[in-house]
């Protein structure tokens, strides 16, 4: 297994309050990419909210291959914006992406 740094990018349609910018935080925490050598090495936060509501997650996804962390990943997104009471109408999220590999293998 190899662990990768996903980014998926989203728009809040209706803002996003500070409790509910919280809950998300807080259900994204077991995925925080900061747990990644990559993720330290980089100082990658989880949630980025933008002044114009968009935003991007970044999780770290243990999977065998992109394609299987890329669709953890969102699974992980939509799981954590429920969660944090947003539905997918209020938060729709783009394609996720890889952008990091964390492997032992050399």
């Amino acid at each position: 297994m190899t662990t990768y740094l996903i980014t998926v990018p989203g728009t809040f349609t209706t803002g996003i309050e500070e409790d509910e910018r919280a809950r998300l935080s807080r259900a994204l925490r077991p995925a925080d990419p900061h747990t990644t050598r990559t993720g330290s090495t980089e100082d990658l936060d989880a949630l980025t909210v933008n002044d114009d509501n968009t935003f991007t997650i970044r999780l770290s996804v243990e999977a065998d291959s992109g394609a299987h962390a890329e669709e953890g990943a969102r699974d992980l997104a939509d799981s954590a914006l429920r969660d944090a009471g947003l539905d997918p109408g209020s938060a729709p999220l783009g394609p996720a992406v890889i952008t990091g590999i964390d492997s032992d293998i050399g």
